[in-house]
């Protein structure tokens, strides 16, 4: 069994019972050399009271400032580095892993010392054989998604394979990418930032992987999950910046303005969308957040 350290970086922000039952489960992971650090985004329903309480070798740490999925986990991930990780586990608090998880994202891992990003087989935590994420794809214009999203598990993703991202609910990073490349972006603040970050491995010669023997499920986005207008900024705006910092060809631009563009049509003049016009005000507010180099907290209201 591998003696690598796995640090665990967990973002809480007033998910408390999400929070202790996540780190319930870690305390059952058969990968016994971790190490937990958990940070509290200025919660006040007592999370990290509880935590103290029930778990005292987790290393809390509280943030003052608010700078999104992507700013506060660096915190956790530059002090990941600093106690000596050999592998960074960027964890959101809603999930549940099974207790060979972490055993099987660094058998994976070390298999090949070219793997520098790992990530589990995800389920929807309400639906627990329905996968959430199989690992992420994307096409040449750089538009992604998740491979077997909502598909009942029947063994179809039963042997490791290529990835081209791993889903940011749980993400396992070798110290030496991070030490290559860098942490997340904290511009992007919330969305596309681990899709981005797995593209900068890939650029720099890293393998991304998924370890389907590593499992577990994910609470924060159902089968029926309907994404709130601040999704669709922020997914608009940083689909663009990501664009933008991979200097992509003008065929590729040409491609996400028409398709943004269609939609913003499709969503203003179809009477059957009337219901997107909050998801259409937030796309256009993305569109020219970008325009205007506006990056980081956004105004997707």
């Amino acid at each position: 069994m591998s003696n690598a350290l796995v640090v665990s970086v967990i973002l809480n922000t007033n998910r408390r019972a999400d929070t202790l039952e996540c780190l319930a489960s870690l305390a059952r992971q058969t990968h016994a050399r971790q190490h937990v650090i958990m940070l509290d985004n200025a919660s006040t329903d007592g999370s990290p009271e509880a935590v103290r309480a029930q778990f005292p070798y987790v290393e809390l740490v509280g943030l003052t400032d608010n700078q999104g999925y992507a700013g506060n986990n660096n915190v956790g991930i530059k002090l990941a580095l600093e106690r000596g990780a050999d592998w960074v586990f960027v964890l959101n608090e809603d999930t549940v892993l099974d207790p060979g998880c972490l055993a099987g994202l660094i058998a994976q891992g070390e298999a090949d010392s070219k793997v520098g990003i790992v990530g589990p087989l995800v389920y929807h935590h309400d639906d627990k054989d329905v996968i959430q994420s199989a690992g992420g794809e994307m096409n040449k214009h750089l538009e992604s998604w998740h491979r077997g999203q909502n598909q009942k598990d029947a063994g179809q993703f039963a042997q490791p394979m290529q990835s081209d991202w791993i889903s940011g609910c749980a993400i396992l990073v070798r110290r030496t990418v991070i030490e290559q490349i860098g942490m997340l972006d904290a511009r992007f603040f919330y969305y596309w930032e681990e899709v981005e970050w797995c593209l900068r491995a890939r650029k720099a010669g890293w393998r991304i992987v998924l370890a389907p023997a590593a499992q577990l499920w994910h609470k924060g986005v159902q089968q029926n999950y309907q994404p709130k207008p601040s999704v669709t900024y922020y997914g608009t705006r940083n689909r663009l910046m990501m664009l933008q910092k991979h200097r992509v060809p003008v065929s590729t631009w040409l491609v996400t303005w028409s398709q943004l563009g269609r939609t913003l049509a499709s969503w203003t003049l179809k009477p059957q969308w009337r219901d997107k016009r909050g998801h259409r005000d937030a796309m256009w507010r993305g569109m020219v957040d970008f325009v205007a180099g506006r990056h980081g907290r956004g105004r997707p209201a």
